[in-house]
């Protein structure tokens, strides 16, 4: 949703950017993204915006992965030795 400057309160602002990213325009041109947070924590808020963390998530989604059943297979082969 775009919303001019000169056309809305804050309370407006913060109201619709609960359900929707708020594009705030000067003169027709984007100059801010508003983004509700309600219900979201402090750690939330820091590793949503954190580069470091998104780093990470994207190293590990690289890494191979097991099903859980392949999981408990490789523990109990483990655990028999």
């Amino acid at each position: 949703m775009k919303m001019d400057l000169k056309q809305a309160t804050v309370d407006t602002f913060v109201k619709n950017a609960q359900r929707e990213r708020i594009i705030l325009t000067q003169n027709g041109k984007p100059v801010a993204l508003v983004i509700g947070v309600a219900g979201m924590d402090e750690e939330q808020l820091q590793l949503g915006s954190s580069d470091k963390f998104w780093r990470l998530i994207t190293e590990r989604r690289a890494h191979k992965t097991m099903t859980r059943a392949e999981l408990e297979r490789s523990i109990k082969s483990v655990r028999r030795r």
